[in-house]
């Protein structure tokens, strides 16, 4: 269904080991432009033909910048602490025959595997509306996984440049520990929830934490950027489960585990669904015309057949041009079933399969956005808060990043069927 870039270098005939994918929120199954290299919405992380992750070893404390440069420009992976103008200590780090390691960032240099810009929120999202500036890292964090069952994979913030180091500079935060390594925090940081319960309709969302360079946990800082760290909490790690949420700070990644994905529908799965709906031949209840979701391809364009419904109250209709409250309430329309006033919008499937807890059928649509996917789905997305700008959460559609409003952030639809 998906066309990882990696499985070409396994085995012929053995199937990769998969580690797990890592979807965008705020896509719909693909980015608006396509999906191009490593520039995409979703990423599946494979088991490497040859082990390529690192382990710290050697530590330099180095008084002068010539010295620090002479370790870094050694070929090793290293992270530079930069403590003052005369102080640097220098992690070296080793080859792990035990583990691979994947890189993501909004850089395109060769060390980041998987390229992320700033997700904007809406339909908006087109070259136009790119963002002057990012918040994003150029090279954001790193996953960590074991090359033997059961397949640990794990999170560090910061990932190693082309010169293969990480440098915190005198105004990051960093600090030393009590048994003496050196650690620290990047710019906007590398927030990580993971729900309560894995990735299922019963799950909980977690509680926010963020992310060292060493892969340590804290409480997040007083905001995104400030220089003092939070709380270490020792009862926690940053390994991934099935449904952690990674925020990069203008991009938000889902983790899905391999044996997650295996228990989620498909891509074929929702295009069955959307056929099934359809050969139900909805009828708009007013102009009694047949309405019919749009193939999954078409998820752009407004169809003459689409469902449309009024959000406060869930009635599905064809689109028209009447109800309209005032010119000031453009998008506020009072639906002629139960005379409830609210916003009126076009419907469209979630398609990405990665964001459904279960397979139920498509009932349920999100407000304001009008994105429709399966009951538990839509009920677990809109408790879920998503870090917004520098200290602000809120819910979000999964499938296009709006942010949802009304009482339950989400509206159990109503459709007519057919009279006949």
């Amino acid at each position: 269904m998906f066309s990882p870039g990696q499985e070409e270098h396994c085995a012929p005939n053995k199937e990769p080991v998969k580690y797990g994918e890592l979807v965008v929120l705020g896509y719909n199954g693909a980015l608006p432009n396509g999906d191009r290299g490593r520039r995409k919405s979703r990423f599946a992380l494979y088991k490497r033909p040859k082990a390529n992750g690192v382990k710290p070893s050697t530590v330099h404390v180095i008084s002068t910048p010539q010295a620090s440069k002479a370790i870094s420009c050694k070929g090793q992976h290293s992270i530079s602490y930069t403590l003052s103008r005369n102080q640097t200590v220098v992690v070296e780090y080793t080859h792990d025959k035990d583990t691979d390691m994947f890189q993501v960032g909004r850089s395109t240099e060769s060390p980041i595997d998987f390229v992320v810009t700033d997700t904007i929120s809406g339909s908006q999202n087109n070259d136009e509306a790119q963002i002057t500036q990012s918040t994003i890292s150029r090279f954001a964090c790193r996953i960590v996984c074991d090359r033997n069952e059961p397949y640990t994979a794990r999170i560090f913030a910061a990932g190693f440049d082309s010169s293969k180091n990480i440098f915190l500079g005198e105004k990051a935060a960093k600090w030393k520990n009590p048994d003496g390594h050196m650690d620290g925090l990047t710019t906007n940081g590398v927030l990580v929830m993971h729900p309560r319960g894995g990735f299922t309709e019963e799950s909980q969302p977690g509680v926010w934490r963020e992310i060292s360079v060493c892969g340590d946990v804290y409480t997040l800082r007083e905001t995104r950027s400030a220089q003092q760290r939070g709380k270490l909490v020792e009862t926690e790690t940053n390994v991934l489960q099935d449904g952690s949420l990674i925020d990069l700070c203008g991009a938000t990644l889902l983790w899905r585990t391999a044996d997650g994905l295996f228990h989620t529908p498909t891509q074929k799965h929702i295009e069955a669904l959307r056929q099934e709906i359809n050969a139900a031949r909805p009828q708009c209840p007013v102009g009694l015309n047949t309405l019919a979701f749009p193939s999954i391809n078409r998820k752009e364009v407004v169809e003459e057949k689409q469902p449309w419904a009024y959000l406060s109250c869930g009635h599905v209709h064809g689109y028209h041009n009447w109800g309209h409250r005032s010119d000031t309430e453009a998008n506020e329309r009072e639906c002629p079933m139960c005379r409830t006033v609210g916003p009126y919008v076009p419907l469209w499937l979630g398609c990405e399969a990665g964001f459904y807890v279960d397979a139920g059928p498509p009932t349920h649509a999100f407000t304001p956005c009008g994105h429709v996917c399966s009951e538990k789905s839509a009920k677990y997305w809109a408790q879920i808060p998503l870090p917004h700008g520098t200290h602000a959460f809120h819910a979000a559609c999964p499938f296009c990043a709006t942010q949802l409003l009304g009482e339950q952030n989400c509206i159990k639809l109503i459709f007519q069927g057919p009279v006949d």
